[in-house]
């Protein structure tokens, strides 16, 4: 043996993964403010405009699970182009409709397409990155989705109050470009799997039950955690604009502010490898968990739009490590064989989030104020850097063979005889059921 086997020539698919990300979150990310422009400029309330993003992510609960074991036994490609087309198709109807329902319908199509997308993404981060690449490799995959929420709101902002004021056509024209934006998408997605992996998946029918999955250790934190991140960033995009009307903000400049928390994130997750080197994935974990939710507080205070700037940039800066490091919390902590069904649970989790959190801030926000709902972000960032201290539930090696929980980025060699077994844990754990290596059957524990 000659140490860990690369599934795959370079890394030529995780880059074009990257940019199919990046144009296809950037069609969400501009189109979720436009959507809430359009249903304001339609006569919604700020309740009205809770349940509109809440439906964006109603139809891909009841979808997750199933598309998930799917990919756990099959190929995660095809999951991609089909997800782009619900995208395009779902903002591009959003602007051509005329009526709250059908704008409601409509979100929930892009919502379908943007998990589509998503686990068949992760799945396929994943399946072909060896064990000691996890963190890296969906750090760097959750860069696309930065990069496309850092230019979709300037994109949106500019079309939205480029003509006069008149929301209603501004913002439909926003959404029509926005489907075009996803479309760009299909560029980046040809021979993205390899036919190594997708040749060795495994074969057997069998389920692990959600029971199980969810009772491994670390897998429930995970998706807890990434609920709480993902819920702040939702109902940040979804209501700063509203934030901004009451403030006489204008939308270009919400738009900004938008963008510059996307782009610390993209900071946040370009420096991610040496932050785990220095704290370990536990002490980041809270820190930036329980750091973004007191900013998150924060965006409720009537400051200005420096102070605001300032704070919506370090809230940024916080909220990149939570999504990263749940996929890998979740991928490491998940049963053998049923990794993507994990990755959908934690995606899953993560739309419920986006469910009730929008319907709950809409009702809070008619009631109390606009500024509430981030208060309420705040207590859930809080409390998920509470779960962020009781780490992922394993001390020693991680289900992957890679290293241990809180040691990301301190590699061992193994000893002579212990390279065949971790050859042995690599092939039977590597994510999506798949082999690393076809030799490493010739392990001498292989049968164990």
């Amino acid at each position: 043996m000659t140490g860990r086997p690369r599934p795959g020539p370079g890394r030529g698919w995780l880059l074009r993964l990257v940019i199919a990300f990046a144009f296809a979150q950037g069609a969400v990310s501009m189109a979720r403010p436009a959507v809430s422009y359009r249903a304001l400029a339609l006569g919604a309330d700020e309740t009205a405009v809770g349940v509109i993003a809440g439906v964006y992510a109603l139809l891909p609960l009841f979808v997750a699970v199933p598309l998930g074991r799917r990919t756990d036994h099959g190929r995660c490609a095809p999951l991609l182009p089909l997800g782009v087309l619900l995208i395009s198709g779902g903002c591009a109807l959003s602007g051509l409709v005329s009526s709250l329902p059908a704008m409601a319908a409509w979100s929930g199509v892009m919502g379908l397409g943007h998990l589509c997308f998503v686990i068949g993404a992760q799945s396929l981060v994943a399946r072909q990155s060896a064990p000691h690449e996890q963190d890296r490799n969906f750090g760097h995959f959750t860069i696309g989705a930065s990069l496309g929420q850092l230019i979709g709101p300037i994109a949106a902002g500019a079309l939205i109050s480029g003509q006069g004021g008149a929301l209603g056509r501004t913002s439909a024209l926003a959404l029509l470009v926005s489907a075009g934006v996803c479309a760009v998408a299909l560029t980046s997605l040809w021979r993205i799997e390899h036919r190594r992996t997708t040749g060795t998946r495994p074969r057997t029918d069998s389920k692990v039950p959600v029971r199980t999955i969810l009772g491994a250790r670390g897998v429930p934190a995970g998706i807890l955690i990434s609920m709480a991140v993902l819920s702040a960033t939702d109902i940040l995009t979804a209501y700063l604009p509203v934030v901004g009307e009451h403030r006489s903000i204008a939308p270009a400049t919400v738009g900004l502010l938008l963008s510059l928390r996307a782009a610390a994130t993209i900071a946040c997750r370009l420096v991610m490898t040496p932050l785990l080197r220095l704290l370990g994935r536990r002490a980041l974990l809270t820190t930036s968990c329980l750091l973004a939710g007191l900013l998150c507080a924060g965006v409720a205070l009537p400051v200005s739009v420096p102070i605001l700037a300032v704070i919506l940039a370090v809230l940024g800066f916080c909220l990149g490590v939570g999504q990263p490091l749940s996929m890998t919390t979740v991928v490491r902590a998940a049963p053998d064989g049923a990794r993507s069904t994990a990755l959908a649970l934690r995606l899953t989790g993560n739309r419920l989030g986006q469910v009730a959190a929008p319907a709950a801030a809409g009702l809070i926000a008619g009631a109390v104020g606009v500024a509430a709902p981030f208060v309420l972000l705040g207590v859930g960032l809080v409390g998920a850097a509470g779960l962020g201290l009781r780490g992922e539930g394993r001390t020693g090696p991680s289900p992957t063979g890679s290293e241990p929980a809180d040691e990301v980025g301190t590699k061992t060699e193994p000893a002579p005889v212990g390279e065949a077994l971790s050859d042995r844990s690599s092939r039977r754990s590597a994510p999506g059921g798949c082999p690393r290596d076809r030799h490493a059957d010739r392990s001498p524990r292989s049968g164990g």
